[in-house]
Formats: structure tokens, sequence, C-alpha cells
């Protein structure tokens, strides 16, 4: 788990979505701003101004530009001082708002970065905590191929050489979308959520055996890349000799746990004639089907039912 962050890092990350420029403390971006595990229980990462319930990150909308305005000139020096100061790490200042000189300079004294965001100050701090709580969270790295197939975060894994890479091309070539091969990393970014995400050094790549390493953007465009997706599904492929307990009416599903987050998996046995990319497509569809309350065993197993108690009157 990362327990801090860089704010060049933090910059660099977001500064095309927020619009952010540097107002003031560009030569402290290696300032790191800590998680909230490694601070005091009292202060929170992102919010408004706040002098009482300290914040990490100290947005400023027009409210807040207003209330300094509103002080008067020692109580303003006094505020400012102790937003740059204690806690704070990082100041910004929302929709493209001017800055006032003695913010700048404030923020140039203390070493604290002060930026300046396109955005209003809720979005900022809508984005700045997705953000966060992704990068501070607790990472796994699981061993496969994950990938975005109808919309649904799948991992494709099993024993080495079963066919993994080669299901992810063949559904690249469907339209399907690889996010991360080999070591996708998982982190819980909610009680019940996982997100799935790409290692930044194998990003855009693929490895097949006899083809060796793939750059799949370069070869399917960028539309056969997504950056992340939330782990829904995990299909694992099996040589069909070693899978004898497959359940024929229910399948295989099971629950696997991941983080203390459960998600569905299911086991595809892999032998000669069988199309892998059609099944795994319909493992998903099933998904769907059951995560919006629709089981076609039991639906099976209830019209058996009714015909036999029809049959006996």
């Amino acid at each position: 788990m990362s327990t801090t962050l860089e704010i060049g890092t933090l910059y660099n990350a977001l500064q095309e979505k927020l619009g952010l420029t540097w107002l003031a403390g560009e030569q402290y971006k290696n300032r790191t701003l800590h998680s909230s595990s490694e601070t005091s229980p009292d202060t929170s990462l992102v919010g408004h101004l706040n002098l009482i319930t300290l914040h990490r990150v100290q947005i400023l909308g027009s409210k807040e530009l207003d209330y300094l305005d509103s002080l008067k000139k020692n109580s303003r020096k006094d505020t400012i001082t102790l937003l740059f100061s204690g806690q704070t790490t990082l100041v910004v200042i929302a929709k493209g708002l001017p800055a006032p000189a003695d913010l700048e300079a404030a923020a140039t004294a203390s070493g604290i970065p002060l930026l300046s965001s396109k955005l209003p100050s809720q979005d900022i701090i809508e984005n700045l905590q997705h953000y966060l709580t992704s990068y501070f969270a607790d990472k796994i790295t699981l061993h496969g191929v994950f990938m975005e197939v109808l919309g649904t975060g799948v991992l494709i894994t099993g024993d080495s050489s079963i066919g993994k890479s080669e299901l992810a091309l063949e559904l690249l070539t469907r339209g399907h979308r690889l996010i991360a091969d080999d070591a996708p990393e998982f982190s819980r970014i909610s009680p019940d959520t996982l997100l799935g995400t790409c290692p930044e050094m194998l990003q855009d790549f693929l490895e097949v055996r006899g083809l060796g390493i793939l750059n799949v953007r370069a070869m399917f465009g960028a539309g056969a890349i997504k950056a992340h997706r939330n782990l829904r599904l995990i299909v694992v492929l099996q040589d069909i000799e070693e899978a004898t307990q497959i359940d024929r009416l229910h399948g295989s599903k099971r629950i696997r746990k991941i983080q203390d987050v459960n998600i569905p998996e299911v086991t595809l046995p892999v032998g000669p004639g069988r199309n892998l990319a059609v099944l795994l497509e319909v493992a998903v569809r099933n998904h769907i089907l059951n995560a919006k309350g629709y089981d076609a065993s039991q639906a099976f197993i209830e019209r058996q039912k009714r015909r036999l108690e029809s049959a006996h009157r």
C-alpha cells in the first residue's frame, strides 16, 4: 500500500482532468501528501477551507475567498498564516479565480504549493477524493489477464500455458478491451468494490507465446485499451481432463474472496474444439443476468417442477 504521494505526481495525474496550473510553490512539488492512516484521526485528506477540521488539501472557492476578503487586516493575516501551516500540504483555488497576492506570498514562504483549477470546488473535491482513495488503497497483484468484456471487468486466470493470452487476443479481435496482462493490480476502493488497473511498465502490452510481446494499442487502436475497471467476474481456465467436478446443471459457480470482497468465479474447461471466446462472452452475459436476479438453472428447475405437478393432477 502506498502511504505517501508527491504533489508533483498528483499534479501530473490530474492536470488535464482538473485543469490545474501552478500559482506558487512549483519548486516544492516533491512535498509529500500522507494517507489518512498516517495522519491524525482529526485530519481529513481533502475539503473546503476549514481551520478547525484540518484538511491536508484545502480547497478555496468563491465563498472562501469572499470570507477572506471580509476579514480585517490582522485577522486575514492570521487566517492565511494558519491556512499555510500545520497539516496543510496543498491549497487549490477553484474556478480559475485570481489568487490574492498574500496567498501566493504565503505559499512561497511556507513551502506549500498553491494550484489553480478550472473546475468548481465541489468537483475538485470529488475528483481528488476518488483519486486519493484509489491511490492509497491496499493493493494486490493477481496473475492473469484483466479485460473489459461487455462492459464487465473480467480476470482470466489459470495455469501457465493454458491459453489465457490467446483467449485475450481473440477477445480483442471481437471488440473487447485489454486492461492488463500478466500482473493486474487490484485495490479495494469501497467495502464491496475492487478496482483493477495496469502497472505503468506493462500498459498496452500483451505477451502471446510464439508472437512475443504485442503492443495492443498500436495494433488495434486506443479503443482496444481500458485504463481501469471494477473486477466483477473471475474466469478460471482449466484443462478439460482435470475438470471432473463441474455440476452440469449449475456449472462451476463459486465465490472467491479477495481483500474481503466476494467475487463470483466460474471455471471454463479447455479442450479441443471448444470456442473459449464465445464461452467467456456467454459466461459474462450469464453473470449479468444473475446480477439482475435471474438464474437460468433455477428457472429450469422450477419449470420441471411445475410440469411434474401438473402431470400428477
